[in-house]
């Protein structure tokens, strides 16, 4: 399958164009900065020029399914989180619908369950990431949100713990590779379409703990 990984060279992506290669996809790994080819390249993926903000959508050519796993990051302002991970997010969907691709996994944010919820400060990011995962899910894609908590750079278990449902407390931490490969797990898992799912650090293994729905 032709996946394109937008934000592939961020946390999640970087970890991510690899893990799919390595379960016999073929990763297309879209940046917006053409520096960013080499990297992209050296982890198995094809690099393709896409700018959430600009041109976009031939990005998509040929592609199966669209993983979005972009951010504006913790030192951008507002503007760049309503730009990206809203607006950009939207974009992505809205065009993935009009290229007939069927499959989409959002990688969100826990938060964004509650995003009333404590410190006030990143209200307004999780409020963008909620519209972003509602708009999705009133999408006609075949659909799944991963909602991860606080992430690490730590090496991946292959073990996590998964919520189908909300539930108001905070699990531990988890490895960007372990989401990665949740990520993975749920492209050949059809019980997942549909789904929103809670991610935290754990003991089941990920193929089990994504069956659980």
């Amino acid at each position: 399958m032709n996946v394109a990984v937008i934000g592939a060279n961020g946390g999640i992506g970087r970890e991510l164009v690899p893990r799919l290669t390595n379960a016999g996809h073929d990763p297309i790994g879209i940046v917006r900065d053409e520096s960013q080819f080499d990297a992209v390249r050296e982890r198995g993926g094809e690099p393709r020029l896409g700018d959430l903000e600009g041109e976009f959508t031939p990005a998509l050519e040929g592609v199966d399914a669209v993983v979005f796993t972009a951010g504006s990051g913790g030192d951008s302002g507002w503007d760049k989180t309503l730009l990206v991970d809203l607006w950009g997010a939207r974009r992505a969907i809205k065009a993935s619908v009009e290229r007939g691709i069927d499959r989409f996994v959002m990688i969100s944010a826990y938060t964004a369950s509650d995003p009333l919820a404590e410190p006030e400060a990143l209200r307004p990011y999780r409020v963008a990431k909620r519209c972003a995962d509602d708009y999705l899910e009133r999408s006609p894609l075949d659909a799944t949100v991963l909602r991860p908590t606080s992430l690490t750079d730590e090496e991946g278990t292959g073990h996590v713990s998964a919520a189908f449902e909300y539930r108001d407390e905070n699990g531990d931490e988890i490895p960007r590779a372990d989401v990665a490969q949740t990520v993975v797990a749920c492209l050949a898992n059809d019980e997942t379409i549909g789904e929103t799912v809670r991610l935290f650090g754990g003991d089941t293994p990920i193929e089990n703990a994504i069956s659980h729905g």
